[in-house]
């Protein structure tokens, strides 16, 4: 570990070294968090919560991400802070009875979340396909990445394509023929009768469809050759998970497609359509994408003609490293 100065060591440690404030660390180690949830977390009042919240990012701790209304937080990602960091939490005791009240609310927080956004899942399972044609021109998303799949595949066939957060199965419908066996997860039981409805009118014996959390995926390391996220990270609490385990499952030399919105505002989808964050950006798309241990290759923007929302595409390459070849 290497930190610049003794300053900058000792800031940190100060920061971290009161009660609340080694909470709320333990806390976002476990995954980022809005400072409303962390005051659902923590039992405390929400301008203490954001006090203590600007003094761990003051101190680069912490990493403060507005978007729209919200904000959230997560732990510094820098390689001399993390592995600071990964010291202090880990020296936390692990029997203390205010972190396991701590993790214990967390995971009610996480459970409200998931049941809302399962909520809206069950109630709009039989038009979700409609849905998204209402925000974005789906067409002109499924073409390119065609493009991209053709660029990738050459002249041979894909032995295994996996579509996390498959929905309604339309990655699968569409591009499963390609693949000898495709294989799309989700966690809603009723975009999974669905899909599964598609693939029996369909007759895709090669394609089936599992339920199955992103950032948990039930396959073994590298087994995919095509790793898909089509209009999924959005909805996730933490798609850094649900990236780093597409590339976990990605074999050497195959890609992870995505295609997600881009920036904006439409604070509406998260009350309406329960939508976690408001797209994202090509640098923070960039930095995930490499933090998961990907390389980025292509990225396109698609305006949406007469519509609020640009959707942006990825292409990212798990590559071959020189133990492999």
């Amino acid at each position: 570990m290497y930190i610049e100065s003794m300053e900058n060591l000792l800031s940190a440690l100060r920061a971290a070294g009161e009660p609340t404030r080694l909470r709320i660390l333990a806390i976002l180690a476990l995954g980022e968090l809005t400072v409303s949830e962390l005051t659902q977390v923590l039992l405390q009042s929400q301008p203490r919560i954001s006090r203590h919240l600007k003094l761990l990012a003051d101190a680069g701790l912490v990493l403060r991400y507005p978007e729209g209304s919200w904000v959230f937080y997560r732990l510094h990602e820098n390689a001399a802070l993390g592995d600071l960091l990964g010291e202090i939490i880990a020296s936390l005791p692990e029997g203390d009875h205010d972190l396991q009240r701590d993790r214990d609310r967390l995971a009610e927080v996480r459970a409200e979340r998931a049941k809302r956004a399962q909520d809206y899942f069950a109630a709009n399972a039989a038009q979700w396909d409609n849905l998204r044609a209402h925000h974005i021109p789906e067409t002109a998303v499924e073409t390119r990445i065609d493009e991209l799949m053709g660029d990738l595949m050459g002249e041979g066939r894909i032995d295994l394509l996996v579509d996390l957060g498959t929905g309604t199965g339309r990655m699968l419908e569409i591009f499963g023929p390609r693949a000898a066996r495709a294989v799309g997860f989700d966690i809603s039981p009723d975009m999974l009768t669905i899909a599964r409805a598609k693939i029996d009118e369909t007759g895709a014996e090669n394609c089936q469809v599992r339920q199955g959390d992103c950032a948990n995926v039930p396959l073994e390391d590298g087994t995919a050759d095509i790793v898909i996220l089509h209009q999924v990270l959005h909805f996730l609490d933490d798609p850094q998970r649900a990236l780093n385990e597409a590339a976990r499952i990605t074999k050497p030399g195959g890609a992870v497609l995505i295609a997600d919105f881009g920036p904006h505002e439409m604070e509406s989808l998260r009350d309406e359509h329960a939508h976690r964050r408001l797209g994202f950006a090509e640098e923070e798309m960039h930095a995930m994408l490499l933090a998961a241990g990907l390389a980025p290759k292509a990225a396109d923007t698609l305006n949406a003609k007469d519509a609020p929302l640009t959707v942006a595409m990825w292409q990212a390459d798990k590559t071959i490293r020189s133990t492999e070849l």
